[in-house]
């Protein structure tokens, strides 16, 4: 949809209505260069809470900041004219009460200019989403696998693996649907969970690890075009692998400023000849 220049961003009311239509596309971007890259062929961005691994390093999503996602979120909103841009909500900073995620969702639209943000949790996050989405903040819900929980998940694994499992993540769908969140992420969910969940409620299901019967699908950057190498879950298709051309391309480097073949006469600054005088 979006490969094609529109003027203006899509909207959260688009996406909302993309419900049984043409697959939502979306994937991770945490920094200028690479979301205005992406944003021509994205419906939506997300400033994910991924970046605690990405980019810093950190073994779970749960040592990332406000402050940090805000600082993203700012790189590429900044670097985007057409994908809906949504910012995560981090670990800490919404689930005490509706009133702190209230206050922690406004100051990352507020400072961002993102267009909505996203929050992990059901049956338990159902009072604080409709809180959120009566006082004007648009909220895309997280189900199924949820980082952020993986301390009391036991790690990460797929979930609806058997009947009450099932259940949760249904109850859960629909309990987020009906306090107004406008779409939904489904990870790490056996795929007929995800399909059953996509075809029981009106809003869009995007999928990560899920079911491509989901309303769209998501998937890290990093992980897709091969960046980010530690490993690969089994639900991502990489189609670059550009973590080893860039291994390649500093090897070279490294190679010419040791063989001091770099830099050349065509990369030195050099005065200029003098003009024969007439």
């Amino acid at each position: 949809m979006t490969s094609t220049k529109r003027q203006g961003r899509i909207s959260v009311p688009e996406l909302r209505a993309r419900k049984g239509g043409e697959p939502i596309v979306s994937l991770t971007a945490y920094s200028a260069p690479v979301a205005e890259l992406l944003d021509p062929h994205m419906d939506f961005l997300l400033v994910g809470d991924s970046v605690a691994m990405v980019i810093y390093g950190m073994d779970s999503t749960l040592g990332v900041t406000v402050d940090m996602m805000i600082a993203h979120g700012k790189a590429v909103v900044r670097a985007t004219k057409q994908s809906c841009v949504i910012v995560d909500l981090p670990f800490g900073s919404y689930q005490e009460s509706p009133e702190q995620a209230f206050r922690t969702s406004a100051r990352i639209m507020a400072e961002t200019g993102c267009q909505a943000v996203k929050l992990e949790g059901g049956v338990e996050m159902a009072d604080t989403v409709r809180f959120l989405t009566e006082r004007g903040v648009p909220v895309l819900a997280h189900i199924g696998l949820m980082p952020q929980s993986v301390n009391t998940a036991g790690g990460f694994r797929a979930q609806g693996r058997n009947a009450d499992e099932s259940a949760r993540i249904v109850a859960d769908a629909c309990a987020i649907e009906e306090a107004g969140a406008f779409g939904m992420v489904i990870e790490g969910t056996m795929e007929d969970v995800a399909r059953a969940v996509t075809e029981k409620v009106t809003v869009p299901t995007i999928g990560i690890g899920a079911s491509p019967e989901c309303d769209g699908q998501i998937l890290v950057t990093d992980d897709l075009v091969g960046m980010f190498s530690t490993f690969k879950p089994k639900f991502v298709k990489r189609y670059a692998e550009l973590g080893e051309e860039l291994q390649k391309a500093a090897a070279a480097y490294a190679a010419d400023v040791r063989a001091r073949r770099f830099p050349g006469p065509e990369q030195c600054f050099h005065p200029k000849a003098p003009q024969a005088a007439e």
